[in-house]
């Protein structure tokens, strides 16, 4: 891969002054990587440059298609000032796997690391370090043949956007609560809900604006097919804590692998705890709420990191969650992770990279 060019602004923004009122996703930094994909010349003309509008045909097969495919990770800054990235190979490595489903071609996932880290090295004085606060990073990849005709794009974009941001939910680290969706379907396996897609979260907006009105923060999504099985919630994976087990839906294709689902699973199990990756039916989680056994749920994600489920809504029946506040153990799991990636305790799992 040829060498990473690099154009710094000469108008740099004013960095925000209030870590506090961040909020997620709304303010954006100076700069972007970018790299192109034409056919017959693969992936070239790696840069650094800044942020700005892209020139796009009214005819891009990404507006008409939806070729698209994204990641989402996180830079922190640790007490002694250091930069950290969280396990940044396993998000390009998953990235690759969107690619294929989509029919993208594959990038070369240590360059694109190492690309991620130097464009966090020169953004370094927009990473927030406030508690909770982070540098989001959004690299994504979109079809731009002007093309009005159904076929794998021959010419890419390749883009990272960076965002400082405090916490993903209004609530922070407070219980959400969420709505168990029973009408609309997100993925069904074999089709795109393993993958990291727009479509998958275009799909989610119906009914996530329906719970929204209900008073929930995010949809619990069943099965496309039999209407039963737990899957995840809108922007995360999902574990309920019965009977002292802890259990998440297993990776049937038409959820999403996270990268916070494996990190936790990982440090659940290296701390003793049973961990069980299998089909969980709602009416399981329902029964045991009404038997006293479901002591915990929580979600996981790059976003939100570990998020306290305080209440579950399936049709009339409303489960209260550990007296809606957070458990031993999510607050446990929170507080590892976190602390891995702030810097704050030791990482004995070796998932921080150094930028």
């Amino acid at each position: 891969m040829e060498q990473i060019k690099i154009e710094l602004t000469k108008n740099p923004k004013q960095k925000p002054t209030d870590q506090g009122s961040l909020g997620f996703g709304k303010i954006f930094t100076d700069h972007m990587f970018v790299m192109n994909y034409d056919k017959g010349e693969g992936w070239h003309n790696p840069r650094i440059v800044p942020f700005g509008p892209f020139e796009l045909s009214p005819a891009a097969m990404c507006l008409h298609y939806g070729q698209e495919v994204f990641e989402g990770m996180k830079a922190y800054k640790n007490a002694d000032g250091k930069t950290l990235l969280f396990r940044p190979e396993k998000n390009m490595a998953r990235l690759n796997v969107s690619n294929e489903r989509l029919c993208i071609p594959q990038v070369d996932e240590a360059f694109c690391v190492e690309a991620i880290k130097k464009l966090v090295e020169i953004e370094e004085p927009w990473i927030p370090t406030a508690e909770g606060t982070s540098l989001y990073l959004r690299p994504f990849i979109f079809a731009t043949d002007a093309a009005v005709g159904v076929h794998p794009a021959h010419h890419l974009t390749f883009a990272v956007i960076c965002s400082p941001v405090g916490a993903y939910y209004p609530e922070g680290l407070n219980p959400v609560r969420i709505y168990v969706e029973q009408n609309y379907v997100r993925a069904v396996r074999g089709g795109m809900g393993f993958t990291k897609t727009a479509g998958n979260y275009a799909a989610s907006l119906k009914a996530q604006d329906e719970s929204e009105k209900l008073g929930y923060t995010q949809v619990l999504w069943l099965d496309g097919v039999e209407r039963k099985y737990i899957e995840e919630v809108g922007t995360m994976n999902v574990f309920f804590i019965i009977d002292n087990k802890i259990i998440t839906p297993s990776l049937q294709g038409s959820i999403l692998s996270g990268i916070t689902r494996m990190s936790s699973i990982e440090l659940l199990r290296s701390w003793g705890y049973e961990v069980e990756e299998r089909h969980l039916s709602i009416d399981e989680v329902a029964k045991a709420y009404d038997d006293g056994k479901l002591q915990e749920a929580f979600g996981s994600g790059t976003a939100a990191v570990i998020s306290p489920i305080g209440e579950l809504k399936w049709g009339d029946k409303v489960m209260s969650i550990n007296n809606g506040e957070i458990g031993e153990i999510t607050q446990k799991l929170y507080d590892n992770l976190t602390g891995i990636q702030w810097g704050k305790i030791e990482d004995t799992m070796g998932w921080t990279v150094e930028v």
